[in-house]
């Protein structure tokens, strides 16, 4: 079993809103509600320290999906050094380069967990003199024309807007290989990323630039049985056509002070049973 938690963005900050202004942001009491799940520039050390704190008093591993509020504070020079690197040091469980935050680990005999890194390819969190930056300034701008890179309106694909990311091609070949070898030694696979992949487990605007790109990976191998993801506070559910469960995790930054947005979920041989508290819901994912 293995607990899940979203988008905790906790900052000592007055409650706020939204990109749109109309949903409210708890930013003191998500770190109080992560206490309760685990029973400015130089403010954003102090927020990051407080939450890893609370974290590290876990006995279990937590592994750690990069999302964009962590690229907004953060290089990923930085967050390499920081306790939010959950990639195993060596790199051989990751793609060649270091920076890229993907990783796989066997939690247990037959099941695979694979890290997915969302912002790969995206303008947060890269110099901008660099090409991981001028790359994908390109694929964002040949998308958006707006002004506002953030907004999607009057976009045909409204998910091409810089908080979302995408996949580089050297992840995605990394990606493929290690399904390969799950399918060879029939492991059953998880794989998370901060944003969903596939469009009904979104809203149509939270989903990762080329999402389509990593659902023809898991749709080439029969391991995978579940992708979770956050990103969308207000999460998300569906099975696709090939039996792969997407699960989009309610985000704890938009939940009220008197609930909360986390779960326990259970593996066994043919089921996946979540146990929610608060805004998430109980689900048994078959497979």
């Amino acid at each position: 079993a293995f607990g899940v938690i979203a988008d905790i963005q906790f900052a000592d900050a007055e409650d706020g809103h939204d990109f749109a202004g109309c949903r409210r942001r708890y930013y003191r009491d998500s770190l109080r509600l992560l206490r309760e799940a685990n029973a400015r520039r130089g403010e954003a050390e102090s927020a990051l320290q407080q939450v890893l704190e609370v974290l590290g008093q876990l006995s279990v591993p937590v592994h750690h999906a990069w999302g964009n509020h962590e690229l907004y504070n953060f290089s990923r020079a930085r967050l390499v050094r920081t306790g939010l690197y959950s990639r195993p040091a060596g790199g051989s469980d990751g793609p060649a380069d270091t920076q890229c935050h993907a990783y796989h680990c066997s939690p247990a005999p037959r099941l695979r967990l694979v890290v997915l890194d969302a912002y790969d390819t995206s303008t947060l969190g890269a110099e901008p003199g660099s090409l991981r930056y001028q790359e994908a300034l390109r694929v964002l701008r040949e998308k958006n024309p707006n002004d506002d890179l953030n907004s999607p309106e009057g976009l045909k694909e409204p998910h091409f807007v810089a908080f979302n990311g995408g996949f580089s091609q050297a992840q995605l070949d990394w990606f493929n290989e290690v399904l390969k070898f799950s399918d060879e030694n029939e492991e059953k696979v998880i794989v998370t990323a901060h944003v969903p992949i596939h469009p009904s487990a979104s809203n149509g605007v939270c989903l990762a630039w080329n999402y389509e790109a990593a659902l023809s990976v898991i749709h080439s191998h029969r391991c995978v049985v579940c992708v979770l993801a956050g990103h969308l506070h207000d999460g998300a559910y569906c099975q696709d056509c090939h039996g792969v469960h997407h699960l989009t995790l309610e985000g704890v930054i938009e939940t009220p002070p008197d609930s909360n947005a986390f779960g326990t979920i259970y593996v066994y041989e043919d089921k996946m049973v979540l146990k929610g508290r608060g805004r998430i819901p109980d689900r048994v994912m078959h497979f």
